[in-house]
C-alpha cells in the first residue's frame, strides 16, 4: 500500500472514530496520550544538551515550603509537582512527561467543554487546531505557574458556562471550586474571573441567573477554598504582589501602552497557525463570520462574551496599574477559541477537510521529533543560561564536596539566583533551598546552619554572592572551599564553560 495513501486512511478512520458518540470519548483519550508521549519524547531529545528550566526547578523545591503559598507564587503548581515526584523519579524525562500531562488533562476539559457547542467534525478540527498552537507544546515543556493554569482556566470556564446555562448546584460548586485552584495556580487567574464576571453581567439572562442560587454557590464556595491563602497574603503584606510589581510594575505609560498592544499581538500571533488552519477549513463568508463575532443566539454570545473578557481586562487593568505584559500571559485564555471559529451554523466543515487539517496536525509532532536532534544540537552551540548548562554539571562536585566534608546528609542549600533551584534539583537529597547567597534573610537560619549544615554554590565573578559565601565559611571550622570549572559536552561538542566556587558548611550539633 502506498504509506501516503495509507496514512490517509488511518486519519479517516481515526477521524470517523471521533465523530462516533459509541467510541469518541474512549478515542480521544488515546489521542491525548499519544499527544503526551510524542511530545515527551521530542522534549527527552530537543532538551538533551541542556538541564531542566528554572522555573521547573523551583516548582519542585517550592513543594518543601511549609504552608498555603510562598511570597513570591500560590501553591498549586508546587503541590502538583511534588505529587508528581513522590510517584515518578527526580530526572528531566519525567519533568516533561509532566508537563505534557498537564496540557493532556487541558485538552480532555477542553474536549468536555467543546462538546457543549462542537458536534462531529468541528469538535475534531477544535482540538486538532490547538494542537498547533505552541502554548500547548513548546511552551508548556516548562513547567510553571503558567502552564497549571491551562487546565484550571479550561475547568472554570466550563463549568461557569454550565452553571449559567443550568443552574444545577452540582457545576455552581465546580465553578467554585475550579476558580479557588485558578486562584492557587497563580494570582493572575483574578482576570479570568473578573472576565467571567463581565460575561455574566452583560448577558441579557442576568437576572434569571442572578436570581438563581448558582453563582452565589459558586463565590461562596470560592471564597471559602481560597481563604486560608487569603489570610498568608494579608499575613505576608502582600508580598507576592509585591514582588509580581518588582518585575513588571512601575513602566511609564507610554511604555505600559505599548506593552499592552505588544500583549495583544504576540498573543494572536502565537494563535495565528490555528486561526488560518481554521479558516481554510471552513471558508466562512461574510455572514458566517459576523455570526462567529457576535451570535444571534444567547448561549453561543456568552462564550464569546466570556473569552473576550477574559483576554482583554488585563489591558486597562495594566494601563491603570502601570503593569508590563506579555503575551505568554494569555497561554490560559484560549480554551474557547474554537467555538468562537466553528460553533455558527452558518460556518459548514466537510469531512474531507477535517481530515486533512487532523492530517496535518498528526504530522506536526512527527516533523518535529525528527528534527529534535538538530534543536539540541543548535541550542547546545548558541550557548544557553548558565543554570540551565551548568546546575547538573555543579550537584555531583556539590556533593562529593559535602561528603567529603562531613557524613551528616546535605539538608539544605544555598546558590546564587537560578543556581539555587538548578542545582538542588539535581542534587541526591533535593536539600531545601534558602536564598542568603542573595542577600534574602532566611526564617530560623542560624538554627538550621548549626542542625544541617549548608552546601553553597557562587560564580566566581560574583563579589556579592562570594563575599557572603566567605562569611559562612569563616562561621563554622571544619568548612571547605573549592573552585570547579565545569562545561556540558554534547555530540563531542563543549558549550561554553563556567568557573564556580562551592562550599560544604557542615552541622554543629
Amino acid at each position: 500500500m502506498n504509506p501516503v495513501s495509507g496514512f490517509w486512511r488511518s486519519v479517516e478512520r481515526l477521524v470517523a472514530a471521533l465523530t462516533d458518540p459509541a467510541r469518541r470519548d474512549r478515542t480521544v483519550i488515546g489521542v491525548l496520550i499519544t499527544y503526551v508521549l510524542v511530545w515527551t519524547l521530542y522534549a527527552m531529545i530537543a532538551k538533551a544538551s541542556q538541564g531542566v528550566h528554572f522555573d521547573m526547578a523551583e516548582s519542585f523545591a517550592l513543594w518543601h515550603e511549609p504552608g498555603f503559598g510562598s511570597e513570591k507564587h500560590p501553591p498549586f503548581a508546587a503541590v502538583v509537582s511534588g505529587l508528581w515526584f513522590s510517584v515518578f523519579p527526580v530526572a528531566d524525562w519525567s519533568f516533561y512527561l509532566l508537563s505534557m500531562s498537564v496540557v493532556g488533562v487541558a485538552f480532555w476539559i477542553c474536549w468536555k467543554l467543546w462538546g457543549d457547542y462542537l458536534d462531529g467534525e468541528k469538535r475534531v478540527v477544535a482540538l486538532a487546531v490547538m494542537t498547533l498552537v505552541p502554548f500547548f507544546n513548546f511552551h508548556a515543556l516548562k513547567y510553571n505557574n503558567n502552564t497549571i493554569l491551562i487546565p484550571l482556566w479550561a475547568a472554570t470556564t466550563l463549568f461557569f458556562l454550565r452553571s449559567y446555562e443550568r443552574r444545577r448546584i452540582v457545576d455552581a460548586v465546580l465553578a467554585g471550586v475550579a476558580a479557588a485552584a485558578a486562584m492557587y495556580g497563580k494570582y493572575w487567574s483574578v482576570m479570568l474571573l473578573v472576565g467571567l464576571g463581565i460575561a455574566a453581567l452583560v448577558d441579557r439572562r442576568r437576572m434569571d441567573y442572578f436570581r438563581s442560587a448558582a453563582p452565589w454557590v459558586t463565590v461562596g464556595v470560592g471564597a471559602l477554598l481560597i481563604a486560608p491563602n487569603f489570610y498568608m497574603v494579608i499575613a505576608s503584606n502582600f508580598a507576592p504582589m509585591d514582588y509580581a510589581y518588582g518585575i513588571h510594575g512601575a513602566r511609564t505609560l507610554p511604555k505600559t501602552v505599548a506593552s499592552a498592544f505588544g500583549y495583544l499581538a504576540s498573543s494572536f500571533g502565537y494563535v495565528a497557525v490555528a486561526l488560518v488552519t481554521s479558516f481554510l477549513a471552513t471558508r466562512p463568508g461574510g455572514a458566517g463570520l459576523k455570526d462567529s463575532a457576535w451570535p444571534s443566539d444567547d448561549r453561543r454570545r456568552l462564550a464569546v462574551l466570556a473569552f473576550w473578557a477574559a483576554l482583554l481586562v488585563p489591558v486597562p487593568f495594566a494601563i491603570a496599574a502601570r503593569l508590563e505584559l506579555t503575551g505568554l500571559w494569555s497561554m490560559a485564555s484560549w480554551s474557547l477559541l474554537p467555538v468562537i471559529l466553528l460553533s455558527s451554523p452558518l460556518v459548514t466543515l466537510p469531512r474531507i477537510d477535517a481530515v486533512r487539517v487532523v492530517s496535518f496536525a498528526a504530522i506536526f509532532p512527527i516533523v518535529m521529533v525528527i528534527v529534535a536532534p538538530a534543536v539540541a544540537f543548535f541550542t547546545h552551540r548558541a550557548a544557553g543560561t548558565p543554570s540551565m548548562l551548568h546546575s547538573s554539571l555543579l550537584a555531583p562536585a556539590v556533593d562529593k564536596l559535602w561528603h567529603e566534608t562531613t557524613p551528616k546528609p546535605l539538608r539544605l542549600f544555598s546558590g546564587y539566583v537560578d543556581f539555587a533551584y538548578g542545582v538542588s534539583f539535581y542534587l541526591p537529597s533535593h536539600p531545601p533551598v534558602v536564598h542568603v547567597l542573595d542577600g534574602v534573610p532566611a526564617r530560623d537560619f542560624d538554627a538550621r546552619l548549626r542542625r544541617d549544615g549548608i552546601a553553597l554554590v557562587c560564580p566566581v565573578d560574583d563579589a556579592p554572592c562570594l563575599s557572603r559565601l566567605d562569611a559562612l565559611v569563616a562561621r563554622v571550622p571544619g568548612s571547605r572551599r573549592d573552585t570547579v570549572e565545569v562545561a556540558r559536552l554534547f555530540w563531542g561538542t563543549p558549550s561554553a564553560s563556567g568557573r564556580y566556587v562551592i562550599a560544604a558548611v557542615p552541622p554543629t550539633q
